[in-house]
């Protein structure tokens, strides 16, 4: 084999990173070791990987071509190590070990008791959840770092396995002290607490609500779904949530649901998945 693992991953890091030195760092090699390895690694092939553009390295068509090959076989590697006990001790058990990357409701509100659930019955499994935005799942699924991304919205990114979880329902709420009304002309008026662009919250709740109020006079933005379930609590505008994310604070009577004259909320919550990156077994239990 002329081509080493070696040089695979510094190929991944230079193309996640966008230097050499913050590849090295996150590798924990020097500069100078890391520019040996990617020029070794570009002589030995037909053509260059990457354009460079000042200090950046730009992956070029080459290799984007070669990327997620790259990332797959060092996750095959890696599962091989696994497999084998390397680091565990000769007898080791083997462990089930689930990388998740979910949005931030889906992450917060719906994922926690199901991975209780999992570890209830398989106490030596080990889940790694990174919940963020919509847009940060699906790049982590395309990176091969998780088994699979649960979303809010829709995946716009192309060569990824996109299938329907759940449907989710949407509620406005407001503060327990609020005379808001729920028809359309006050719901024009109000002031209206979002999240940001990018978010699966925010892309269903413009979809729900824009038909109908066709913009949104004043708004706040706000960076999570907390935030916009105090905020809303404190009186300084309406939200439209999962009723999941607000069922505790309505329970309390914090926050009260706004009967708008609209048709039923609610959105599609999706799975998302590499097809370079296998399914471990434990995955469709969870997901039941």
């Amino acid at each position: 084999m002329r081509l080493s693992l070696r040089q695979w991953q510094v190929l991944v890091a230079v193309a996640d990173a966008g230097t050499t030195t913050a590849a090295g760092d996150a590798l924990g090699l020097s500069q100078s070791a890391v520019s040996a390895a990617l020029n070794e690694l570009e002589h030995q092939l037909p053509a260059p990987l990457f354009d460079r553009v000042g200090r950046r390295l730009l992956l070029n068509a080459q290799g984007r071509a070669l990327l997620d090959p790259a990332r797959a076989l060092l996750l095959a590697a890696t599962t091989l190590e696994q497999d084998a006990g390397v680091g565990q001790g000769a007898d080791a058990e083997r462990r089930v070990h689930l990388r998740l990357a979910a949005s931030t409701t889906i992450g917060n509100y719906l994922l926690p008791p199901r991975v209780a659930a999992l570890l209830a019955a398989q106490p030596r499994a080990r889940v790694e959840l990174q919940i963020g935005n919509t847009a940060d799942v699906v790049d982590q699924v395309q990176r091969l770092q998780v088994d699979v991304g649960l979303i809010e919205g829709p995946c716009h990114e192309s060569g990824l396995q996109v299938r329907p979880w759940q449907r989710d329902e949407l509620v406005i709420v407001a503060a327990a002290a609020s005379s808001v009304q729920g028809s359309v002309a006050a719901l024009r008026q109000a002031r209206w607490l979002l999240r940001e662009p990018g978010s699966g919250t925010r892309e269903a709740v413009e979809q729900g609500l824009l038909p109908h109020l066709h913009h949104f006079a004043d708004s706040m933005q706000l960076g999570s779904t907390e935030a916009i379930k105090q905020a809303a609590a404190a009186g300084l505008g309406l939200a439209c949530l999962s009723r999941h994310a607000v069922a505790d604070l309505l329970a309390l009577g914090t926050l009260i649901e706004v009967k708008a004259d609209l048709p039923p909320l609610w959105r599609q919550l999706w799975t998302v998945q590499h097809p370079r990156r296998p399914a471990p077994p434990v995955l469709a239990a969870l997901l039941e």
